[in-house]
């Protein structure tokens, strides 16, 4: 696999992690356990990116960022599982999920919720197209590791964060897609409701008789 991260950052034996840890020790709720259940079918903690693993300074924001190896029992996966995951643990992670020999990688923008308390706040995830196992991408580019998160953040969400705006930091980028996400979905939101209008609307006058509605 073409992930470019040091030796030093692996495990010596993988750790199988019992995907039942993130549902039964937790408050988790009966749709989101069947999720788990049905989409999951092994959880593997294969990296560990820290100041201890590489050469990279230690972040103000990131300390620990976790590599989790993800098969799957179908090729779709809801990303209340991640957030779930996500929020139960207190670090960083890149997910690398496989399906039938297929990978693709998927991280999120989180960050320290204002509450504190190791508690974070995870925004919208990102994830690369399905490909083969030779033709997956990432690199470790890097001084510390608040930009290594960066990097790695750029890298798997692609055009979609670009840097637009000269000096715009990772969460204006994140922001600034999600305000253009929103509006994207409320335009769609619109024009469904304006066309279901429409439909009725030709529905009433076509009953009464009235066929100008064939030119609305």
């Amino acid at each position: 696999m073409a992930i470019e991260l040091p030796k030093s950052t692996e495990f010596n034996k993988k750790i199988k992690i019992p995907k039942q840890k993130f549902y039964e020790n937790l408050e988790i709720s009966p749709s989101l356990k069947k999720i788990f259940i049905e989409q999951v079918d092994k959880i593997i903690w294969s990296n560990k990116i820290a100041s201890s693993t590489t050469n990279l300074a230690g972040g103000d924001l990131v300390k620990e960022i976790e590599v989790f190896e993800v098969s799957l029992k179908s090729p779709s996966l809801d990303d209340e599982l991640l957030r779930h995951i996500d929020r139960a643990v207190p670090y960083h992670i890149v997910f690398i999920l496989e399906y039938q020999d297929r990978y693709k990688v998927c991280i999120s923008y989180k960050e320290t919720a204002i509450s504190g308390n190791m508690a974070f706040k995870v925004n919208s995830y990102y994830y690369t197209d399905w490909q083969n196992k030779q033709d997956l991408h990432l690199k470790l580019e890097s001084l510390n590791l608040d930009t290594a998160y960066e990097n790695f953040i750029r890298q798997i969400a692609g055009d979609k964060l670009q840097n637009l705006i000269l000096g715009e930091s990772l969460k204006e980028s994140v922001a600034r897609l999600e305000q253009k996400e929103l509006l994207q979905r409320q335009i769609l939101a619109l024009e469904s409701k304006i066309l279901k209008e429409k439909q009725l609307l030709l529905r009433m006058m076509k009953s009464d008789g009235d066929y100008t509605a064939y030119y609305l």
